[in-house]
């Protein structure tokens, strides 16, 4: 049962005793979102102590609360390695014990300049506030304290499920030409059962490591010598996209899509006129040709436009529906790089859709249909989160709002609930969030569905109505996916690399005796291809078992071992991975049973 350890007036936390005659929410002491921000806030300040009391001459720069949970950027003259974090932890449980308050109290601006005049990192901190604050906060613990706007739990003795998780390096503000400071991340819960359900499901993940499975099943890799953030696809890896692609551009064109391409390089000025150009340019790569500055898509939007303004168009011709698996370069900085999660040059399955406004309910409600079947048949639960208009925008308050209203008519409709991530929408436009949670409770942000009034605007987009009168489509953007490199990243540690039969990259390992069941091996190979079935034939100078725990490695769903009863009797010996059996089955059978297994899938 949750219990209430304080009340929160104007964003302080004071102990109930405190508070007397004085209104205020009550903050539970539970795992609720609001409550595990202000507890892992605390949490970041007492690791700071702990550090301060270790290594006397640290310096510190921010500690936020971050979704894995908290982390603290300091600076050292000392070498810290995983192997010191223990000696951090204990610490911080020695001061926790104690029990000091957390205590506020505001300075004018120059006093707070004066008052960590000797400290860098700290002067960094207050120039990022903005000037208009004439006071700032500092929270004081004992002998320790800190810049910070709080809130904070009211008193350390209230933390006792913590753990310090990793340590890494972290450029100072997040620039890569600034200093690189040490951060320190760590969790926290308000019970110990619920921080040993995250440590193991931490163990899991590390299991999981798309990154390590990737390697092991040879996947995909990465070269430096062609740059970061830049994936090779390898044979296996390829496969398995090329299996995934093919599932969807069936789906597609059962919905009526249409398959268009645009380039990947374009001049500036059309990224000017889509307001990339300073909405976004920060995160391009811009090159010059002929002495004219073209800009490389990191987006495919413009390019679908163009395919749309290539001819007139009619309101019978909407809505139309264009896709592309389109590779898009970003500027990502190099601290963010993370295997397939966060790369420089990925593929979206994209796709825009033109239409009328009142088309725009029956083509989300649609989207969200597609959305959950791709979903379901991965096993995958979910959820959506209206994204509304940022500060950094275009377009007018009256457009954002009948476009984000038509977002939430649209769940509404499909009767999905949905949360509302204020200011969290693209530059042009409101959109819709999909997040999905994997096999062992972790949400990855997935695909996006965004209702676009602006972009039209901007390329005068039109279509003559019942009344040859010229009018305004709207534009929806829209991926499932998100990004094939994403999405195989996630569905790696998703399956654990146990990926199912209809995308595994080899599906059927073939392992013959001896030499003389090579012919009849190489003839049920090529049956499988030609059903879309991909086989290998492993006949390589080894033992049967090793083959055997070679295919097991590499985790192919189905293992067939042919002798020569096989061969004489027209069939094939099984051992079903999935379906954790062994047995016997007519060669025909086996050829109509790998069928119906690919066709168990349909998005």
């Amino acid at each position: 049962m949750s219990q209430i350890i304080g009340i929160k007036i104007n964003n302080d936390i004071f102990d109930t005793q405190s508070t007397q005659g004085r209104e205020g929410e009550p903050i539970y002491f539970d795992n609720s979102p609001e409550a595990l921000s202000i507890m892992r806030h605390t949490c970041a300040h007492l690791m700071a102590q702990a550090i301060k009391e270790l290594y006397p001459e640290a310096q510190f720069f921010v500690g936020p609360v971050v979704e894995e949970g908290f982390y603290y950027d300091f600076r050292i003259n000392r070498k810290i390695g995983e192997e010191d974090l223990a000696q951090i932890e204990s610490k911080m449980k020695e001061i926790a014990k104690k029990g000091k308050e957390l205590i506020k109290y505001s300075l004018p601006r120059e006093e707070a300049i004066k008052k960590f005049k000797g400290d860098d990192l700290k002067q960094a901190v207050i120039s990022k506030i903005p000037v208009g604050d004439g006071t700032l906060s500092i929270y004081s613990q004992g002998d320790f304290e800190d810049l910070c706007r709080g809130p904070h739990l009211p008193n350390l003795k209230l933390l006792n499920a913590f753990k310090l998780t990793k340590i890494a390096g972290a450029y100072l503000g997040g620039d890569e030409k600034a200093e690189m400071l040490i951060r320190i991340y760590g969790i926290a819960f308000a019970d110990k059962e619920s921080l040993n359900l995250y440590l193991r499901q931490l163990e899991e993940a590390k299991k999981r490591d798309h990154r390590k499975l990737g390697q092991e099943l040879e996947l995909f890799s990465f070269d430096e010598e062609i740059g970061a953030g830049l994936p090779i696809w390898l044979p296996k890896g390829a496969r398995l996209r090329r299996n995934l692609e093919k599932l969807l551009t069936q789906a597609l064109i059962e919905r009526e899509y249409e398959p268009v391409r645009g380039p990947e390089i374009l001049k500036s000025a059309v990224w000017k006129t889509s307001g990339h150009y300073s909405n976004y340019g920060e995160n391009m790569y811009f090159t010059t040709i002929d002495e004219v500055e073209y800009g490389i898509k990191p987006m495919n939007c413009v390019g679908h436009i163009k395919v749309y303004q290539s001819k007139m168009r009619s309101y019978r011709d909407l809505p139309l529906r264009f896709y592309e698996y389109g590779v898009v370069h970003r500027h990502e900085k190099s601290g963010v790089l993370h295997g397939l999660l966060r790369v420089r040059e990925f593929t979206q399955d994209d796709a825009h859709i033109f239409c009328r406004p009142n088309q725009i309910g029956k083509e989300v409600e649609s989207i969200i249909d597609f959305t959950q079947k791709i979903m379901n048949a991965f096993g995958f639960s979910y959820e959506m989160e209206i994204s509304t208009k940022p500060e950094k925008s275009i377009g007018s308050d009256e457009i954002w709002e009948e476009a984000t209203q038509s977002l939430k008519n649209a769940l509404e409709q499909s009767q999905i609930p949905y949360k509302i991530d204020e200011g969290g929408g693209a530059f042009y436009g409101p959109k819709i969030d999909i997040k999905i949670t994997d096999a062992i409770g972790r949400k990855w942000q997935c695909g996006t569905i965004q209702i676009d009034m602006n972009l039209p605007e901007r390329f005068q987009l039109e279509y003559t109505d019942e009344n040859n009168t010229a009018k305004q489509p709207v534009m929806i953007h829209r991926a499932i996916l998100g990004s094939f490199e994403r999405f195989v990243a996630i569905l790696t540690e998703h399956f654990g690399g146990e990926f199912p039969f209809f995308i595994a990259p080899t599906q059927v390992v073939i392992i013959p005796i001896n030499q003389t069941q090579n012919a009849y091996a190489k003839r049920l190979r090529n049956d499988l291809l030609k059903n879309a079935v991909y086989a290998e034939i492993d006949d390589k100078n080894e033992t049967l078992n090793k083959k055997i725990r070679n295919a097991e490695k590499q985790r192919v769903p189905m293992i067939l071992v042919l002798g020569e009863k096989e061969e004489k009797e027209s069939s094939v010996a099984l051992r079903d991975r999935r379906e954790k059996k062994q047995s016997t089955m007519g060669y025909q059978d086996f050829i109509q049973f790998t069928k119906e297994k690919m066709r168990e899938v349909s998005f």
